[in-house]
C-alpha cells in the first residue's frame, strides 16, 4: 500500500489538505489522541508512526487546516484465511473544535480510495460501543452494523 498510494497522496478540498503522515506530525497525533483518553509518551508516538511508515500493508493521513494538523486516520489491510482482505480504519481522530464539518468524512474518503486503488472492495471499522456519535458518523458515510462481539486481551510480560 506504502508505495502504490498515487493519488490519495494529497488532496485539497473546503480548505482541508489531506496528505500522508509524517514523523514530524508525531506531536500533534498524540495530542489528538489524548482527546480520545489515549496516552501514549511521544517517542512512542514517533516510533508507531516510523512503523505505519515502513510497512507496506498500512497507511496513516493527517487532516490540515492552514498548515495545522486538526484530524488523522490509520488504515491498514487486513488477512483473513476464511475471507477476502479487507481495508480496516485502526482509528480515525478529528479536533473536537473540528468535528461535524466534514474532516472525518474526507479522511475516510482517502481510506476508501486507497483501498480502491488496492483492489479492496471492503473498508471495515471497529467502534467502542460507548461512542455513540462515532456510530452516527459511520451510519451516515453508508458503513452498515454486521456484528457484535466482544475483545479480549492478555497481558504478555515482556
Amino acid at each position: 500500500m506504502a508505495e502504490e498510494r498515487g493519488a490519495c497522496n494529497i488532496f485539497m478540498e473546503k480548505n482541508i489538505q489531506i496528505r500522508l503522515i509524517k514523523e514530524s506530525d508525531a506531536v500533534a497525533v498524540r495530542s489528538l489522541s489524548g482527546q480520545l483518553g489515549y496516552r501514549l509518551s511521544a517517542e512512542e508516538t514517533v516510533e508507531n508512526i516510523r512503523d505505519v511508515l515502513s510497512n507496506r500493508d498500512q497507511a496513516a493521513f493527517v487532516a490540515c487546516l492552514d498548515g495545522v494538523v486538526i484530524g488523522w486516520i490509520h488504515i491498514f489491510r487486513t488477512v483473513r484465511l476464511e475471507s477476502k482482505s479487507f481495508i480496516e480504519i485502526g482509528g480515525l481522530i478529528i479536533d473536537e473544535n473540528y468535528r461535524k464539518q466534514g474532516v472525518g468524512k474526507l479522511l475516510v474518503r482517502s481510506a476508501g480510495e486507497l483501498a480502491k486503488g488496492e483492489h479492496i472492495g471492503k473498508l471495515r471499522v471497529r467502534c467502542n460501543k460507548k461512542r455513540i456519535e462515532a456510530h452516527q458518523f459511520y451510519r451516515a458515510l453508508g458503513f452498515t452494523e454486521f456484528k457484535e462481539q466482544k475483545v479480549f486481551e492478555l497481558t504478555i510480560e515482556v
